[in-house]
């Protein structure tokens, strides 16, 4: 079946258009922040007190809203899940619990897949929070708390959802980021939530690259040039570590020593006199990417893991490059 035919206004100035749209919705923007009150207050300390999770609705483009709302929360420490309210009407209501708190959003504050979820909320005395345009709507009227958009237009001249959805996804921002500074959510909490990719590789650790216990290219102070040409050789890291009688780290033989120690006597000598002392070392905790940031600025391929003295692990250039660390 073909599809009608769409005309093009004369004149029509795309740029306009858009810049036209833009702005009624930084003028949405500018509203819902103004709106703003004790209400959103409430809400903040109602979540960040529950038991249980913030269970999110909504049909249509409101529902697609909501995905990103629970998406967001969930990825920064409070945890949330969309459930769908045609869904709910056939099984899923049974996902939530009298330890949830559910928020519904709705254009109109009418939408009826949405009543099923309504009427469980009231009936088993589970927190409801209505986010809708209209005041005196189902939705509104039910809700523990009803939080109601400002009254600027859609930005589509049929109107579309546009602006009201704008303004819900920055409630829901607005909220997420209200829930991090409340209960101190870090950087490094949002990197567990976030393991793979190149967010997630910005926050692992050395101790989660390095190499450990039998990989460990070690060798005593007084151990023969032999026995460290072996061991380099055998770890394949292009040095070894020296180690004391107490098993303390105090210095390293790299492929630069052994040239600037190279002559006929060098098998003659023992670690201690070839080695360098006081090598450069990171620990176990430090972010993986600030140990890949020492060995580009020392021009260094390896640095050893050291636990107070003792050397616990070896980490390798290549190691951060394979994991993404960039």
């Amino acid at each position: 079946m073909n599809k009608p035919a769409t005309k093009t206004a004369a004149g029509f100035d795309p740029i306009a258009s858009a810049r036209a749209v833009i702005a009624r919705e930084v003028e949405g923007l500018e509203a819902i922040a103004s709106a703003l009150d004790e209400k959103f207050v409430a809400l903040v300390e109602r979540i960040g007190a529950l038991k249980g999770r913030v269970i999110i609705s909504g049909m249509g483009k409101s529902g697609h809203i909501g995905r990103k709302i629970a998406a967001t929360m969930a990825s920064t420490g409070t945890p949330a899940y969309f459930v769908h309210p045609s869904e709910a009407s056939h099984g899923d209501l049974g996902m939530i619990t009298t330890d949830d708190l559910v928020l519904c959003l709705s254009n109109s504050g009418e939408t009826h897949e949405l009543r099923d979820i309504i009427a469980y909320t009231r009936r088993f005395g589970i927190p409801l929070v209505g986010l809708a345009r209209r005041a005196g709507s189902v939705l509104i009227e039910s809700a523990d708390i009803g939080i109601v958009l400002p009254e600027v237009p859609e930005a589509s001249p049929i109107g579309a959802p546009t602006t009201s959805t704008t303004m819900m996804l920055a409630f829901g921002d607005a909220l997420a980021v209200a829930l991090i500074e409340q209960k101190g959510f870090s950087k490094t909490d949002f990197g567990v939530y976030h393991p793979g990719g190149k967010l997630g590789s910005q926050f692992v650790r050395v101790s989660d690259l390095m190499h450990k216990t039998d990989e460990l290219p070690l060798v005593s102070e007084a151990a023969p040039m032999q026995q460290v040409l072996l061991t380099m050789t055998a770890k394949r890291f292009g040095c070894a570590g020296v180690t004391n009688a107490a098993g303390d780290m105090v210095g390293i033989v790299t492929d630069g020593d052994l040239r600037r120690h190279m002559g006929a006597d060098i098998i003659a000598k023992t670690a201690v006199e070839v080695m360098t002392k006081n090598p450069v070392t990171i620990t176990p905790a430090m972010l993986a990417a600030e140990a890949l940031g020492i060995m580009n600025t020392k021009s260094i391929t390896c640095l050893f893991v050291l636990d107070g003295a003792k050397p616990v692990g070896i980490l390798h250039i290549h190691d951060c490059l394979r994991a993404g660390v960039m």
